[in-house]
């Protein structure tokens, strides 16, 4: 076989191996029932019982439904990407099942390839859910482009919270992994001012706010809305920036702690 053909039968085995595993990680995921309560049944609880305990139904294209489907579906996105690479990573090590990855001829990236993609379409499901619920529940009217701005903000913005929930993955326990999700994310989301507006909250709340990468991962979702709290979206891009550096580098000490403990 000529050279160029085998390269050519690689990159194809290679590609088909990305794309299998991708689909296993979403079936696997989707047949948790944990799973689906989490990343889809609390976001439309959420968005349901704040929305009449704040009266989010109006005439006028309610635009303050608009603001909260930016706010929960953050908040949702968030937690999403913390459970599947936070609680499943940690899990997966727990039970071995890095020693099986890692003794198979599947590349090492189609893992964490495979969790980001399930992270990407819960993220869209998520957006997608509390668009409709919007509009068909509490009268929510949004443009088609703004929407879709404010959607790929949210889809791509949440790579820096994949990075966090993978360096919990790598540092916490199988046990513990839950816990260190809820205690690292519930903070955030209450300082963010995802769950209830800034303006209500304590001075000193909403002087943290701006150092939470949930409020500037919000904050770029709600600009493409025209909601946005006051802020240069350079400032936010930094924010976010920083933290997937130094998350993944927290998950690469972690990855190659276990590696050294399994291989040295």
């Amino acid at each position: 076989m000529p050279e160029s053909a085998s390269t050519t039968a690689a990159g194809q085995r290679s590609w088909r191996t990305f794309v299998l595993e991708a689909r296993y990680e979403l079936v696997k995921q989707y047949r948790l029932p944990t799973q689906v309560v989490f990343s889809l049944g609390f976001p439309v609880m959420f968005y349901l019982v704040f929305g009449l305990m704040f009266g989010l139904r109006s005439d006028d294209g309610n635009p303050t439904g608009l603001r909260y489907i930016a706010l929960y579906g953050a908040f949702s996105t968030i937690m999403s990407a913390l459970y599947v690479f936070g609680a499943g990573v940690a899990a997966e090590r727990g039970q071995g099942w890095m020693l099986l990855k890692r003794a198979s001829p599947m590349p090492p990236t189609a893992y964490f390839v495979a969790k980001l993609f399930v992270c990407l379409i819960s993220a869209t499901a998520i957006v997608l859910l509390l668009s409709a619920i919007g509009i068909g529940v509490f009268g929510v009217r949004v443009a088609v482009v703004p929407w879709l701005k404010m959607a790929l903000v949210m889809v791509v913005g949440l790579l820096p919270f994949c990075a966090m929930g993978l360096a919990i993955g790598y540092w916490s326990g199988p046990n513990s992994a839950i816990a260190v999700v809820n205690v690292v994310s519930m903070p955030m989301a209450m300082l963010s001012g995802l769950w209830v507006p800034l303006s209500v909250l304590p001075r000193f709340v909403r002087s943290i706010a701006h150092y939470m990468p949930p409020y500037h991962y919000s904050q770029l979702a709600l600009r493409m809305l025209d909601q946005q709290e006051p802020g240069s979206p350079t400032g936010h891009l930094l924010v976010l920036g920083g933290t997937l550096l130094l998350c993944l580098s927290i998950a690469l000490l972690g990855y190659l702690r276990d590696e050294d403990k399994t291989y040295g």
